[in-house]
């Protein structure tokens, strides 16, 4: 079965702990990135970056990462090389965002979205498969040259367009 990390503030924290006895009991192997305990002052980066991390080395195949909103954990998340992280509100979006973005994030809000809804959400996202075309990768790859040091284009022979557009040389 999938190993999932999942991380969360205290903001989300309630739905984590939730989300946690939800997936183990579904088989998945779930690695706790925090909080491990509801802390008013705590801050969200401190357990959503390492979930990020996490996700962008491979040591987990998905993350799911929880605060008040999901706005400021999936700023975090987003901020990690190689991590695609979407807050989610939807069913369309949590397998849409994978089938076509290779979302491997998933960011919800703890106070924004009740239980049955969140755990319907990580289930449709964890079951969703990119569905690797040809344009979603060309995409993918745009994106992800953003994640690259800005002298490094003018290395590597891409530049953007007026547009923005990313093209080679």
């Amino acid at each position: 079965m999938m190993r999932v990390g999942i991380a969360a503030d205290h903001g989300g924290f309630g739905l984590k702990q939730i989300i946690m006895t939800e997936l183990r009991a579904a088989g998945y192997e779930v690695v706790d990135f925090g909080a491990f305990r509801a802390e008013h002052d705590d801050d969200y980066p401190d357990y959503i970056i390492p979930l990020a991390r996490a996700v962008a080395a491979g040591d987990v195949a998905r993350g799911i990462a929880l605060c008040a909103s999901g706005v400021g954990a999936s700023i975090a998340a987003n901020k990690v090389p190689g991590v695609r992280a979407g807050l989610i509100h939807d069913g369309f979006s949590a397998h849409q965002g994978v089938e076509d973005d290779d979302m491997n994030v998933v960011a919800l809000g703890g106070r924004i979205v009740g239980d049955a809804l969140a755990g319907e959400l990580i289930r449709t996202f964890l079951n969703a498969r990119f569905s690797g075309s040809e344009r979603h990768r060309r995409r993918i790859a745009k994106v992800a040259a953003l994640d690259l040091p800005s002298f490094s284009s003018a290395m590597d022979g891409t530049a953007s367009n007026s547009r923005g557009v990313i093209e080679k040389r």
